[in-house]
């Protein structure tokens, strides 16, 4: 699809630029300030940012520095970053030393996290034990320094592929799996001292 809308294809254009919509809309729900949330939908945030992207796509179709969507995503997260700085008077700073502010997780987002990672089970006593565990995972994220947080993040409330994320961290797809399994034990470890305290 890239070759054709840089050949000039229209709507492999408009399919390019739209397939991505829900995933950043998503994005830009789990990184918002809750601060913001109210005056902001993250939809009007993603349609900016492709607008954006749609200006920037005959430069990015003959460079291509970086997997599309992890170029969107940028842009996304850029425009995520102008909407804080303008609103909660920050400085002006680029997408990579900001994107770690934007790194904090809502209750919302914790809870989407909690829900892939805990067993969602039925039944009253097993629904009762996923929300002590989702309390326990909340501390433990909490808890976790911030390069674990983020591969746990990206990779299971993002969804990003171990391609995308080995791309995003400049890191080979190998490091991105062992770095994902490291955190996983790093939060079950905590997670288990909470059990124990």
């Amino acid at each position: 699809m890239l070759d054709r809308a840089a050949a000039g294809d229209a709507s492999a254009r408009a399919r390019l630029l739209s397939r991505h919509r829900q995933k950043l809309r998503n994005l830009i729900a789990l990184r918002l300030d809750p601060r913001l949330a109210a005056r902001f939908d993250p939809s009007d945030v993603v349609q900016e940012s492709l607008a954006e992207a749609d200006r920037r796509l005959a430069v990015y179709l003959n460079e291509r520095p970086m997997p599309f969507y992890l170029w969107l995503r940028e842009l996304t997260l850029q425009r995520l970053i102008d909407l804080h700085r303008r609103h909660m008077r920050t400085q002006k700073r680029t997408v990579r030393r900001e994107e770690a502010r934007l790194s904090y997780l809502s209750d919302d987002s914790i809870r989407q996290l909690g829900d892939r990672l805990i067993d969602q089970a039925s039944g009253p006593s097993r629904r009762l034990e996923n929300k002590l565990a989702a309390r326990r995972l909340h501390q433990a994220l909490a808890e976790l320094s911030e390069r674990d947080r983020d591969v746990i993040v990206l990779r299971h409330l993002e969804q990003l592929s171990v391609k995308e994320i080995a791309a995003l961290l400049e890191i080979s797809p190998g490091a991105v799996k062992v770095r994902h399994v490291r955190a996983l034990e790093r939060l079950r470890r905590l997670i288990g001292e909470e059990d124990r305290s």
